[in-house]
């Protein structure tokens, strides 16, 4: 909710550095995002990032949304997505004029557009290919899914990620919404998908006629709260960077090399 993002920020301004209003394409989407920036703006909250968030970026509407987004609002960071594929991480970023593109496509672990569609493409191989593009043109690009522990986001970074984004890592701690509810004994928290049905439902009143759901909802056990994990992931990377011998993230896929393997780990005691 807007007004309580205000109330944090006006609380502590550094922090609206922090966060990101989300929007559509539609017409209604983009009136939202005005009001949403303009109450901001009279609480004297600095919106700093938008986000374009579609689960299919190969739209040319995205593209016209994005560049109208830019001439409004010229001196906020733009994020865009998601795609896959070299081609249109440099349409948005030359023609939308984004500043990041979101690169994922039914790689994240409620997700289940694959199933669904049998669209997608591997999320290491996604993100080489999308990083060397917008890097060439002074881009960024935002690893979205496919994360399962910390060692993930640092091959992220490695394959050229310049900021890694966090869904199941993420769930189930006393930041996320939702209440806690008892399952067979053991505390857990709901995680869905934005493209389940329990999303369609909250957020556009049902699932429409010509869709299908292509997220889950899970129950995922509840793990208290987030700075543990958080700190366990900066811990993973700082590791990772001193194991390959760069000294910064920046630096990860100068330094690092990947092999395909058929079995990461050695799982003996499991």
């Amino acid at each position: 909710d807007i007004q309580e993002i205000i109330a944090i920020c006006k609380n502590d301004q550094a922090l609206s550095s922090y966060f990101a209003i989300s929007t559509g394409i539609t017409d209604r989407d983009i009136a939202v995002l005005d009001e949403k920036i303009a109450a901001c703006a009279v609480h004297g909250v600095n919106v700093q990032f938008i986000c374009v968030d579609v689960a299919n970026g190969y739209m040319a509407k995205l593209v016209e949304v994005c560049k109208t987004i830019r001439d409004k609002y010229p001196n906020i960071n733009l994020i865009a997505g998601n795609v896959v594929t070299r081609e249109v991480t440099e349409e948005l970023i030359i023609n939308g004029k984004v500043d990041i593109v979101k690169v994922g496509i039914g790689s994240g672990s409620v997700c289940t557009t694959r199933l669904q569609t049998g669209v997608g493409m591997p999320q290491l191989s996604a993100v080489m290919e999308c990083a060397d593009a917008a890097h060439g043109l002074g881009g960024h690009i935002m690893a979205d899914g496919g994360c399962t522990c910390s060692g993930d986001v640092a091959k992220a970074f490695g394959a050229g990620a310049d900021f890694v984004m966090l869904g199941g890592m993420l769930a189930g701690h006393d930041e996320c919404e939702g209440d806690v509810v008892e399952v067979d004994g053991v505390a857990h928290k709901r995680f869905y998908g934005m493209s389940s049905t329990t999303a369609m439902q909250r957020h556009n009143g049902g699932v429409a006629t010509h869709r299908a759901s292509e997220g889950k909802t899970v129950m995922v056990p509840y793990r208290g709260g987030v700075s543990e994990t958080i700190q366990g992931i900066l811990g993973g990377l700082r590791s990772a960077c001193t194991y390959v011998g760069a000294d910064s993230l920046k630096a990860l896929p100068k330094c690092t090399t990947f092999v395909r393997c058929r079995r990461q780990l050695n799982n003996i005691f499991k």
